[in-house]
């Protein structure tokens, strides 16, 4: 899905700009690439919530 999240087999570690770290030991873990997550970088489905103009 466009504005969706990518999926990456886990564990991983996501390494932010800013110099943060976040760990996932799941065995797949969304990474959010819309920024509108509010557990960033990881995705908590709220690119859903965006109505899409069509």
């Amino acid at each position: 899905m466009t504005g969706g999240p990518v999926l990456v087999d886990g564990p991983v570690v996501v390494h932010g700009e800013d110099g943060s770290v976040v760990r996932s030991e799941r065995f797949v873990t969304a990474v959010c690439t819309c920024r509108r997550s509010k557990i960033y970088p990881l995705c908590d489905t709220s690119h859903r919530e965006v109505r899409r103009e069509r």
